[in-house]
């Protein structure tokens, strides 16, 4: 029988980025200390690719219980199968612990770990817990969180909380100790938009004639940097031709997304957990505008949780209007030592050690606070 620490660790985590990036950073930290890891996610999960070849991909099935009836019956019938796989897959792994990382698909496979009582860590990047999360949490024996405040948790399971922050890729990390230097009276304005594919549509309505409302003088110091959908690429470039902005730069994605961070006064953006946690992480200011269709209104609550420590205004999307905006920049760069503060306690916020710190909650977990390599383990300092 293999000791407790040959045992592997299986990551149970849904199929979107915000639940696969905190995993591929737990993994690595994990890999790091010499511990195997596994992954187990649905059909549309991506792996870690070749960064982590050394991750062995289990897919089992898995549904959101969206649509009518037979929507619903047809995700009980994904999920049941999917929870045959997962306990099949567990008896065969015998793993010392399932860390899950929320949507749909992590389901199957932490409830199969609490039915055969192996340790269970659930991860939950938001200021609310999600659905999933929700549902699992009374087997699960430890809720790491991102947020210092959390809601949807059930008084009996907020004693199994460990705060920890939420990972950000290493490209991030880097950049935590990039300094934030304020603009001065007359000097350029770096304003970094960014929003995915829900969000660059409002951003590109609104902004360039926000842009175009503030005066003159402000709009040659704006130096732009913009992400759009690739259909209204050259609509917004057309809207900001004329209007006398120091550089305007439009991509449809950006892959420097780090060192923009990192050079930029000001972030236009959604309040998504990895958004969040790359902003405060490096510790930038921001226009925080949260998607209204997020499940339980999710994103809004990350954007009241990091305005409460000062480190971002929200504007609800029915209000992030031109005028609205215009405003909001106009106030801001007029005042550059409220962007000073607000980058001040974003970084106060933020974390680079989230990954470190969810890591030692696992290892705490099954009784092994160090890694094969000695690592200071800083459950304790997470937990105070």
């Amino acid at each position: 029988m293999a000791t407790n620490h040959n045992k592997p660790i299986v990551l149970a985590a849904g199929g979107t980025g915000g639940h696969i990036f905190p995993a591929e950073a737990l993994a690595r930290e994990l890999l790091a200390r010499g511990r195997a890891v596994t992954l187990v996610t649905d059909k549309r999960g991506h792996a870690f690719g070749d960064a982590l070849p050394e991750v062995a991909v289990h897919r089992i099935h898995a549904a959101s219980p969206a649509g009518g009836i037979v929507g619903k019956l047809t995700a009980a019938l994904r999920m049941g199968m999917g929870f045959l796989q997962a306990s099949a897959l567990l008896r065969h792994l015998e793993p010392a612990a399932v860390v899950g990382f929320g949507g749909y698909p992590s389901v199957p496979t932490v409830y199969a770990a609490g039915q055969a009582r192996i340790p269970a860590l659930l991860h939950e990047q938001n200021a609310v817990l999600g659905r999933a999360n929700r549902m699992l949490a009374g087997s699960a024996r430890r809720l790491a969180v991102a947020y210092p405040e959390i809601s949807g948790v059930r008084d009996a399971d907020r004693g199994k909380i460990v705060p920890t922050g939420n990972p950000v890729r290493p490209a991030v990390a880097a950049m935590r100790g990039a300094p934030y230097e304020a603009p001065t009276a007359d000097g350029p304005v770096r304003i970094l938009v960014m929003g995915g594919s829900q969000g660059a549509r409002v951003f590109s309505e609104v902004l360039p004639a926000a842009v175009a409302a503030l005066p003159a003088n402000l709009r040659a110091r704006l130096h732009l940097s913009q992400q759009c959908r690739p259909e209204d690429l050259e609509a917004v470039r057309a809207a900001y031709r004329d209007l006398g902005l120091g550089s305007v730069e439009l991509e449809s994605f950006f892959r420097d997304v780090p060192q923009r961070l990192a050079a930029c006064h000001l972030a236009i953006t959604r309040a998504g957990a990895s958004t969040v946690a790359e902003l405060t992480c490096i510790g930038r200011p921001a226009i925080l505008v949260p998607y209204p269709f997020a499940t339980d209104d999710h994103q809004t609550a990350n954007a009241r949780a990091v305005a409460a420590a000062g480190a971002a205004w929200p504007i609800p999307q029915p209000e992030f209007t031109a005028e609205a905006v215009a405003a909001r920049l106009t106030a801001l760069l007029e005042r550059p030592d409220d962007l000073a503060r607000a980058a001040q306690a974003a970084h106060a916020w933020g974390t680079a050690e989230a990954a470190a710190r969810l890591a030692d909650a696992v290892l705490a977990m099954i009784g092994n606070t160090n890694g094969a390599n000695g690592n200071h383990s800083h459950a304790t300092e997470a937990a105070e």
